[in-house]
């Protein structure tokens, strides 16, 4: 490995990997990802990632752990800027962000919860913060005009969820939100989403799934019986 070579240090599944992954695409940045099993965690990444979690950016013999600031990391160092200019605008895209990684925290409830009344407070929880964002949205194509940004790679990975979901019912989730749907369209078809994934993360997700013994597990059985 040369001092310029930049490895994303990955788990197939997780949402915040594709975060990094979508950046360094968008940016033109060339990288190379290492896949890791999170379940039997090697002692190498133990000892670049204190919370036992990925992405892990390494930077000739650097490592840089937490997806947000990865991020930061790549806007500063790298081409072409996804945040905006304005720092008003800036802050609020990176709040808005956050709002993404609670979404994804609901999205983890959803999938984990043991029982149907635990399901459904889970259910209306995203249905109601995909409420705010129908709201923040204007009519354009991504989230704050032409231009993709990185509150924009941060949501491709949460609409990804729901394409999987959606194979198992229909939630509700962007019922009577036009503009959250159509952001969510344009987002699966950007290349730099689709790549952050491998060909296989459907089937993966939905093995995932069928391993948590969950009300949404059982859904899942009840729908292939």
């Amino acid at each position: 490995m040369t001092e310029q070579t930049i490895v994303l240090v990955s788990h197939h599944l997780c949402p915040y990997v594709q975060r990094a992954a979508i950046a360094l695409v968008e940016k033109s940045v060339p990288f190379k990802r290492i896949n890791i099993n999170l379940s039997n965690k090697p002692d190498w990444f133990l000892s670049i990632s204190p919370l036992g979690k990925t992405p892990v950016l390494r930077v000739a013999n650097r490592a840089i752990f937490e997806s947000a600031v990865i991020l930061e990391y790549l806007e500063e160092t790298q081409p072409n800027p996804m945040h905006p200019s304005n720092l008003l605008d800036r802050a609020d895209h990176r709040a808005w962000m956050e709002f993404g990684s609670s979404i994804l925290n609901d999205i983890s409830g959803f999938y984990n919860a043991p029982d149907e009344v635990t399901f459904q407070l889970k259910t209306n929880g995203i249905a109601e913060k995909l409420t705010q964002i129908e709201h923040r949205l204007d009519a354009t194509p991504f989230f704050a005009g032409v231009k993709f940004s990185l509150v924009d790679a941060v949501y491709g990975p949460v609409f990804r969820y729901l394409d999987v979901f959606d194979q198992i019912a229909d939630f509700g989730l962007l019922t009577d939100r036009p503009k959250t749907k159509a952001w969510r369209t344009r987002l699966t078809a950007r290349p730099s989403v689709r790549q952050a994934v491998g060909g296989d993360y459907n089937d993966q997700l939905w093995n995932f799934l069928l391993m948590r013994n969950s009300h949404l597990t059982k859904l899942i059985q009840a729908k292939a019986a």
